[in-house]
């Protein structure tokens, strides 16, 4: 098991590290809030040309048939910046999943060009009540049970066969809608449980690697400011206690990331106990991510709570996706019964 990435892989990182310097500081992000459709104008299309869009579809669809191992430190870049963009839901999830289950489907071409764009929303259980981005996308994929079903939109916003309505979220370029509708044959996907199964540790393996690029940067950006703020005549980094605060958001870091990075592995190469490797990840980022947020805050003190200041944009990112695709908790369990079954 070999866990070195590749030139190929690293070069990418770096390609789109530099892109979202570029294209996606947090002015942007922050200008994304109040957007129509919440997301960063023009950054999709550069996204889509440089191939990260349509990344997990298949040659033949106009992808690049490529794998969860050469997305995940893409999204860890993502995570970085706070991306206002549907790389999850789009990329890491729907697209895959259409290639594995409905591999001529149009929508799988024309979203690999980055020309629609795919919702999805899939909780651990039971059936799709709440939608991120559903109020802009072209096919949204829901679960009912151990079924995926399709709803497919013929334009923006001019929903066939279900209903949406806007819901409230903390993270304001993450546009939140619930669902309303109604399972049938015509719009199902896939009853196969291994796939829905699937479809679910794709998105939280992927909101995983989100979550230690968004520790990764509330850390640095802590390590930055208490090196400045002086205190008494000295930087409130000399502090005991603060240094300590830095050290355990640095650990764990240090302790999920690894464990994302095989998580992806067994994923893309379909291993034993993939699934329940997802779920330790997805704990040990969610942890992280959660971590990082309160002592950064901690370190930064009162202007860490003004809406001015540019740390509140990746605050309420990380507790967003700390709980999106299953929260630690949910994900202990899992990997509770996983070990008691085997």
């Amino acid at each position: 098991m070999d866990f070195t990435f590749s030139d190929d892989q690293l070069l990418f990182r770096d390609a789109v590290r530099d892109l979202f310097a570029k294209e996606c500081p947090p002015e942007a992000v922050r200008s994304a809030w109040e957007s129509a459709d919440g997301r960063v104008a023009g950054l999709w299309a550069k996204l889509a040309e440089m191939g990260v869009v349509g990344l997990t579809a298949p040659e033949s669809a106009g992808g690049m048939g490529m794998n969860e191992l050469d997305l995940v430190l893409l999204l860890e870049e993502a995570g970085r910046v706070a991306l206002p963009e549907p790389l999850v839901a789009h990329t890491a999830v729907g697209l895959a999943t259409l290639a594995d289950v409905a591999p001529d489907h149009p929508l799988l071409a024309s979203g690999a060009a980055g020309e629609t764009v795919l919702a999805v929303g899939i909780p651990p259980s039971g059936i799709t009540k709440m939608v991120l981005g559903a109020e802009a996308a072209d096919g949204i994929i829901v679960r009912s049970g151990s079924e995926l079903h399709l709803l497919e939109v013929e334009s923006p916003n001019e929903a066939a066969s279900f209903e949406l309505s806007a819901a409230t979220s903390m993270d304001e370029s993450r546009r939140m809608s619930s669902i309303s509708w109604t399972p049938s044959a015509d719009t199902l996907l896939t009853d196969d449980p291994a796939m829905v199964d699937r479809a679910f540790a794709r998105g939280a393996l992927a909101t995983s690697a989100m979550c230690v690029g968004l520790a990764q940067q509330l850390l640095d950006m802590t390590v930055e400011y208490v090196k400045e703020r002086e205190q008494f005549g000295k930087p409130v980094g000399v502090n005991q206690a603060v240094k300590h605060h830095c050290s355990n958001m640095g650990l764990a870091i240090e302790f999920a990331r690894p464990l994302v990075y095989q998580a992806a592995w067994a994923l893309s190469t379909d291993a034993d106990g993939a699934v329940r490797d997802v779920s330790g990840a997805k704990v040990l980022a969610s942890d992280a991510a959660d971590l990082a947020a309160r002592l950064s805050l901690q370190c930064h003190g009162a202007i860490g709570y003004t809406v001015e200041y540019d740390l509140q944009l990746w605050l309420k990112r990380a507790w967003a996706l700390s709980a999106e695709w299953g929260s630690a908790s949910l994900h202990r369990q899992s990997v509770a019964r996983s070990l008691a079954a085997s």
